[in-house]
């Protein structure tokens, strides 16, 4: 990774120094990437030795978005075992895999994990979900309750509500049965 020191003024032969501020901004990003790799590399470590264990076939791909860690397991037949029912699996997994990691690195971590790409398949059946009751609540003006989600699924399901005007949505209950509540805007 290059850094930039200064900047050289054509006119002059001299270096101007950058924007202190600049530099430590991109450092933190930098340096806030570094540790979502690391997340990401002990994610991958610990996935593969259960995937051995299991005699399971998969590929491990790493990857940093949104300022957390991705890790997805894609290839092999048996991994829909892994997922369960409505993701029961995968969650349970995901939070091992997130413990691994913060018992490496002393710090809790946000780490998404994915496997044969159930929770990218779901956020898109949740986004439809969301925005097509939200459009049902804006013309009938009632409010409407979803059945019980996870924290990943209800966040989906208000981001795709904010999206159509007219109506906002919330959440109600306790875990596990918290639910979206969506309704029309006063």
């Amino acid at each position: 990774m290059s850094e930039t020191v200064g900047t050289i003024d054509a006119d002059k032969d001299d270096v101007t120094p950058e924007e202190p501020a600049a530099d430590e901004a991109a450092e933190q990003k930098s340096g806030g990437d570094d540790v979502l790799v690391q997340e990401g590399d002990i994610a991958g470590d610990y996935l593969e030795r259960l995937l051995d264990l299991l005699d399971y076939d998969g590929d491990i791909d790493l990857d940093v978005e949104a300022g957390r860690a991705i890790v997805s397991i894609d290839g092999g037949e048996d991994l829909e075992k892994l997922v369960g029912p409505r993701g029961t699996v995968l969650e349970a997994l995901q939070e091992l895999t997130r413990l691994a990691v913060q018992q490496e690195t002393g710090s809790r971590s946000r780490l998404m994990l994915d496997i044969a790409g159930w929770r990218a398949d779901r956020r898109e059946e949740l986004r439809e979900l969301g925005r097509s009751t939200a459009e049902s609540v804006l013309q009938s003006g009632e409010r409407v309750r979803l059945q019980p989600m996870s924290p990943f699924e209800r966040k989906v399901v208000h981001d795709a509500v904010a999206t159509v005007a007219g109506v906002t949505s919330e959440s109600e209950g306790e875990d596990p049965k918290r639910r979206v509540v969506i309704f029309p805007e006063s």
